[in-house]
């Protein structure tokens, strides 16, 4: 099976990564990247749409159709944000995207980037964990052919990519030292890739994969 993928996020770290994999990858034959700004990579299996207004898809709805795949990697950081708008920018956002393109590609297998943590229950103490959980059970209610949500730890950059964090950059050399106590925990940029593009490929089963369900589809 060759993978068709719309990608969001390439502008971030991890979106960044996810898309290295594809352009590696045998099996992507093609990358539609929907962004606010352009990723500054060009490649023959890469195609770019500028779009500001993740909210109001209307304008391109034409030109997502006909993929297998899509690889959801957009995602903000809960600091300092009030309930209502993290809300906004994390689940009103991705559930748009998303029924926008299961109308269009029912037989899409749909990759979401969550985080360790997140609370299925959608009650916990924890305002980000609610929302993400929230997100996660939705986005499983679909008519996707199927929908994974990834649940990384700690994320170890890729070298030589251009959007890695601050914090990876100055603390990266803790990570040797994380993974000897807490391994579990950590996955490489590397291996979620694979596994989304795995996951899309050959299937999971299970829908919700933590660290240790990323380490193995990785591997397939």
């Amino acid at each position: 099976m060759k993978i068709k993928a719309i990608l969001t996020g390439a502008t971030g770290m991890v979106g960044e990564g996810v898309l290295h994999e594809c352009l590696q990858h045998n099996d992507v034959e093609e990358v539609l990247v929907v962004s606010r700004r352009s990723c500054g990579i060009t490649h023959p299996k890469l195609r770019e749409i500028i779009h500001p207004d993740f909210y109001y898809l209307a304008s391109i709805e034409n030109q997502l159709t006909g993929y297998n795949a899509c690889f959801f990697c957009l995602g903000v950081s809960s600091v300092g944000m009030k309930e209502p708008d993290f809300y906004k920018s994390t689940y009103l956002l991705t559930m748009n995207f998303a029924t926008t393109l299961v109308n269009h590609n029912p037989e899409m297998t749909f990759c979401y980037i969550s985080g360790a943590g997140t609370d299925s229950s959608e009650k916990g103490r924890m305002m980000w964990a609610r929302v993400k959980g929230r997100t996660e059970n939705d986005l499983m209610k679909l008519p996707f052919k199927k929908v994974y949500n990834f649940r990384p730890g700690i994320i170890q950059p890729t070298k030589g990519l251009k959007n890695t964090l601050s914090f990876y950059k100055y603390l990266g050399w803790l990570i040797p030292v994380i993974r000897l106590f807490s391994g579990k925990s950590i996955v490489k940029l590397k291996e979620l890739g694979l596994a989304m593009i795995n996951a899309s490929i050959h299937g999971y089963e299970k829908q919700i994969l933590e660290v240790k369900d990323i380490l193995v589809l990785a591997m397939r």
